[in-house]
């Protein structure tokens, strides 16, 4: 199937007064839950090549500093990334995604100790030390949490807007609850919701059973007015897909790989709502000697 017959045309949407845009990245994304094991890593992956099929420029960050997982999605466990000449980190390309994490530079056996503050500055040497090419959308694969480190990259990131996954159950709906309750406080907007592992197909008979609970993220929209994007279903092939390194969107003529470009048409329907930032389209002022 061809997905970009009709290359989506996307420009710089609004940020947080006083903050800088990073060279040559136009909408920031941040994939957020507020708790870990809900499968907010494989969403931002599939989603980025998702993107990208769609023809969008995509790029993807793992702001992940104590546990990055997108060395093992994109199948590079040993990848260590060029410098280019003024001293940047050249990010991987794969799947027509550029990429960058903090796993491309730490040895993946090692724990990472690092206090609160030297993960901040790593990040943010991750994020503007990158020889990003131009880039539609930046999507950010947050860490679990609302502490620290999600503080600064929302004060101090140009984030354009934020998507946030959980699943069903109550546990997990409340952690990201108080994801979403964090960023509205900033003022930072959220695209909406993705349900993952949502329901479960049984292989053998077809049988669908909402193991995880009902309706958790019909309450999510209730209570915060954010629409439901996808419901992801608890899928074996999703998870083999990633542990090879080979995500699931990566597939052509797949069902859950279709589920994930409909949620990226989605997010950019979602993305072109928001306030646009004209300022880029502005060219520089030539001074006259």
């Amino acid at each position: 199937m061809n997905y970009m017959t009709n290359k989506p045309k996307i420009i710089a949407h609004k940020i947080k007064p006083g903050l800088k845009r990073i060279a040559n990245i136009k909408n920031i994304i941040a994939v957020t839950s507020g708790k870990g094991g809900v499968g907010k890593s494989t969403t931002a992956v599939n989603l980025a090549l998702s993107l990208a099929k769609l023809g969008t420029s995509v790029g993807i960050l793992d702001a992940d500093i104590y546990g990055p997982s997108l060395p093992i999605l994109f199948g590079e466990t040993g990848y260590k990334p060029d410098v280019s000449s003024n001293n940047r980190f050249i990010p991987l390309e794969k799947y027509n995604v550029q990429a960058m994490s903090f796993g491309f530079l730490a040895d993946p056996k090692q724990a990472t100790i690092w206090r609160g503050a030297i993960v901040n500055k790593a990040l943010t040497q991750l994020l503007n030390d990158s020889e990003w090419n131009e880039l539609d959308v930046l999507i950010i694969d947050m860490p679990p949490g609302t502490g620290d480190i999600h503080l600064t990259i929302a004060q101090n990131f140009p984030i354009t807007a934020t998507l946030v996954v959980t699943t069903p159950q109550d546990i997990a709906l409340l952690d990201v609850g108080k994801s979403i309750n964090m960023f509205q406080k900033l003022d930072i907007p959220c695209l909406g919701v993705v349900e993952n592992m949502s329901t479960h197909i049984c292989e053998n008979c077809g049988h669908e059973s909402d193991i995880f609970g009902l309706g958790g993220s019909a309450r999510l929209q209730e209570e915060y007015g954010l629409d439901l994007l996808a419901k992801l279903p608890l899928n074996l092939a999703i998870c083999q897909h990633s542990d090879l390194g080979r995500p699931i969107a990566s597939l052509s003529d797949n069902k859950i790989a279709d589920i994930y470009i409909q949620l990226a048409g989605k997010v950019l329907n979602q993305l072109a709502t928001l306030g646009k930032d004209y300022s880029s389209l502005i060219p520089p002022v030539q001074t006259i000697k």
